[in-house]
């Protein structure tokens, strides 16, 4: 068998892109070759393991550590957790855009590529530090606006590239394929955090100049990582809605009701906001996994954010330390993913989002008891962080999977777009208010802070029940 028919929520009838310009009809019948989605998903795989290298540098505990090592302030700590999130806000906008677009792999590069490329301010700046033509303070806000501007424009794009990739990869797949592609990056993390944070600590010049370096060569992996997407194969967006824009109707011969198919393909392309809007509100199910979804992000950006924090600060372990739970956290993820993966094919996310979710929603509590001694360091604190790489491997995964299963195929990335936006202000908005009842604490806050998140974790999972899974 050379082909085989790539389905999401329906069979799949996008054409493939191969021109700048769209094409003028599409046929029902459009497949994708077995070897062209092979190829396809062997690259994204690799783009994940590269993307995986860049995230070491620009987010995480080494981020962590260069601000710490700036003295940064706890609001500065959750303004740089809450960026990533609220910068969600422009996804809706991004997806619009990328659905006027001709190529996902093209418009990848215009978001992410540029986006990558601004964190060569920062490694110059961190230069700059060495021979005194910047100050610590200066540097901590140049990162805040790298860190602003570079998840502005990953923001664009995400949803376009969501869209793209559940589009090539067969649905009764999905979870098979997503836990193994989420554990080559959890096995990069695994070996190169420790690696990393040994050569920050240890570096001849300096932990500052030590991260700077780490960071360029992060770019560099991530620049190589967005050319990956070159070999998955390409699709055009306006393709995708002008076929899933038409009702089983209208391909039927009916003269009498007959419309211009100009004008036809045109609405389909670009529906009216009214029609676009209309049919998401009229999806309940999707209102329901949005209620969810932005209350369980305010509930975890509550206190995720600040472990880190936690750690460095108070605790005032070295950074070698914590980089190693951050591995250990890693292989967890890495030895759980793919067990996840077919658990979620078989069984679904849902029962799965809910089970570990309550398991998640426990672990802050866990941190109340952590001091400094040799027991909890050496045990306890590297059981916390198998415990969370196990139980967010199956968040993480169950939660991309049943977005990919709710949102409709037409004008997918809209969908996307407004779940990463909701979910994001929430976030932001969880992050800040946790930042700022550190700072007013005087970090005495951080244990209550830990408690009061786990409770909104439980009453977050309430919504899930009521979200009705496609196909189960």
């Amino acid at each position: 068998m050379d082909f085989v028919q790539v389905e999401t929520t329906v069979p799949l009838t996008l054409e493939i892109s191969q021109t700048t310009l769209p094409p003028t009809a599409l046929s029902p019948t459009s497949r994708i070759p077995k070897d062209t989605i092979r190829t396809s998903l062997r690259a994204s795989t690799t783009d994940s393991v590269l993307a995986a290298v860049y995230s070491l540098g620009t987010g995480g505990i080494l981020l962590s550590n260069f601000l710490v090592e700036l003295g940064a302030s706890p609001v500065v700590f959750g303004m740089v957790s809450s960026i990533p999130m609220l910068v969600n806000l422009v996804q809706p906008l991004g997806a619009y855009l990328s659905e006027r677009s001709t190529s996902r792999f093209q418009y990848s590069l215009r978001t992410h590529g540029i986006g990558r490329l601004l964190w060569l301010v920062l490694v110059i700046s961190i230069a700059g530090v060495s021979w005194g033509v910047v100050n610590t303070h200066q540097l901590v806000i140049l990162t805040l606006l790298i860190v602003l501007f570079s998840n502005l424009l990953g923001g664009l794009g995400t949803a376009s590239w969501l869209s793209w990739i559940a589009m090539i990869v067969p649905r009764q797949l999905r979870g098979r394929y997503f836990g193994i592609r989420n554990s080559a990056a959890s096995l990069t993390n695994l070996v190169c955090v420790p690696m990393a944070g040994l050569a920050v600590s240890h570096w001849y010049g300096g932990t500052l100049q030590g991260y700077g370096v780490i960071l360029l060569v992060g770019i560099v992996f991530g620049i190589m990582g967005l050319g990956c997407q070159y070999f998955q194969v390409d699709m055009n967006p306006q393709s995708q809605n002008t076929y899933y824009g038409k009702s089983p109707q209208t391909s039927e011969i009916q003269p009498e009701v007959a419309k211009d198919e100009s004008s036809e393909v045109a609405q389909s392309i670009h529906p009216p906001q009214n029609q676009l809007a209309d049919s998401l509100w009229k999806n309940s199910n999707f209102l329901r996994f949005l209620l969810y979804f932005s209350f369980w992000t305010f509930a975890v950006s509550l206190s995720e954010p600040f472990f880190n924090l936690y750690m460095l600060d108070r605790l005032d372990l070295d950074v070698s330390y914590v980089t190693i739970y951050n591995s250990l956290q890693a292989g967890a993820t890495l030895l759980m993913l793919i067990l996840w993966g077919k658990l979620a094919d078989k069984i679904g996310n849902r029962p799965i989002l809910i089970c570990i979710g309550i398991l998640v929603a426990a672990r802050p509590l866990l941190w109340l008891g952590i001091g400094v001694n040799r027991l909890d360091i050496w045990l306890w604190l590297p059981l916390l962080h198998i415990l969370s790489g196990g139980t967010w491997a199956a968040i993480d995964l169950c939660s991309n999977n049943i977005q990919l299963a709710i949102a409709p195929n037409k004008n997918q990335s809209i969908y996307f777009a407004i779940a990463a936006a909701v979910a994001g202000a929430s976030g932001a908005l969880g992050t800040t208010i946790g930042s700022f009842i550190i700072q007013f604490a005087q970090f005495g806050g951080l244990l209550g802070l830990f408690a009061l998140s786990s409770l909104f974790r439980l009453a977050a999972l309430v919504p899930l029940f009521f979200v009705k899974e496609p196909g189960r």
